[in-house]
């Protein structure tokens, strides 16, 4: 997977979600501000702490009227185990 550059537009997505949901960009367009990060692997030491301290930020970033989105190249059944993990 290539990632993009930090700054860069975000090209149009369709992924699934950790519960195999389909989730697109479009759909908070116009709604909600939305921070992409990318990770290279779910459940590895950096990855985990990376994840806890975006969950650590979710009240400072819902005033800020902003979701955010992990995109991995891992499977979705692991994607829903590393949610678990960091929840």
């Amino acid at each position: 997977m290539a990632f993009p550059k930090i700054g860069a537009v975000a090209p149009a997505f369709t992924l699934l979600d950790q519960d195999g949901n389909k989730i697109s960009l479009k759909q908070f367009s116009g709604k909600k501000n939305v921070v992409l990060y990318f990770y290279p692997k779910a459940m590895t030491p950096g990855c985990t702490v990376q994840a806890c301290g975006i969950r650590d930020s979710q009240k400072a970033l819902a005033k800020l009227d902003t979701v955010v989105l992990g995109v991995s190249p891992d499977p979705v059944p692991r994607l829903g185990r590393f949610i678990e993990r960091r929840a």
